[in-house]
């Protein structure tokens, strides 16, 4: 180990679970909202931040009102932590609902793993709500062979999908050896902590896999 290593270790294990939630939010918040599809639903971290937020709202809610002056300040800091972690999960939330709403017969053919059950649920509601609009609006009047809208006859998808060749900034986590761009004949070395511009379809198994970040 170098010591980058060491004092990435070190680090990790004294820094507060806290501070490890907030700086993991970051990163997953970063990333759905740079990468062009969605990503997995980080189950685990949204568990411990949604209890985390419901504490200090009890706890805010309980001690408003007491006139102790370190009581009172505990407050305020209770308060701006929680309007960080409360401003982090709504913006994330809203970038994963954006692309359900942009994709929504992609992300049910291809990414339905990648939701939460809260996301289904909507997901499901959405395209009720939206093959219904559409039938009552105009496919009524179309020949019943013309009426789907996941149709991909005739070469052509009627499924609206993100663009994998979306130029994405991104930063090595570890060595990843050789990364190749499908398409072309060019090919790159990314080694930790290297920064690239780079098409979101040559990362995007590293990022999944925790090699590689968004940034």
């Amino acid at each position: 180990m170098d010591i980058d290593d060491i004092l990435a270790e070190a680090l990790h294990v004294s820094a507060p679970q806290e501070t490890l939630d907030l700086q993991e939010l970051t990163r997953a918040w970063v990333a759905e909202r740079v990468a062009p599809e969605l990503l997995p639903y980080p189950d685990a971290l949204m568990e411990r931040v949604l209890t985390r937020i419901r504490r200090q709202i009890e706890t805010v809610e309980e001690q408003t009102g007491n006139m102790d002056p370190k009581t009172n300040f505990k407050l305020i800091v209770i308060q701006t932590e929680l309007e960080r972690f409360k401003f982090l999960v709504r913006s994330f939330l809203r970038a994963r609902v954006a692309k359900i709403d942009k994709y929504p017969l992609h992300v049910q053919q291809n990414s339905a793993e990648y939701l939460s059950p809260s996301e289904s649920q909507y997901l499901t509601a959405h395209q009720n709500l939206l093959a219904s609009h559409y039938q009552s609006s105009f496919l009524s009047q179309f020949p019943n062979s013309l009426q789907k809208l996941d149709d991909t006859q005739g070469g052509i998808s009627m499924i609206d999908a993100p663009d994998p060749d979306t130029a994405v900034f991104c930063r090595a986590l570890r060595d990843v050896g050789e990364i190749n761009v499908v398409g072309t004949d060019r090919a790159f070395e990314m080694k930790r902590g290297d920064v690239r511009v780079v098409r979101w379809s040559a990362i995007r198994e590293k990022v999944l896999a925790g090699d590689i970040e968004l940034v």
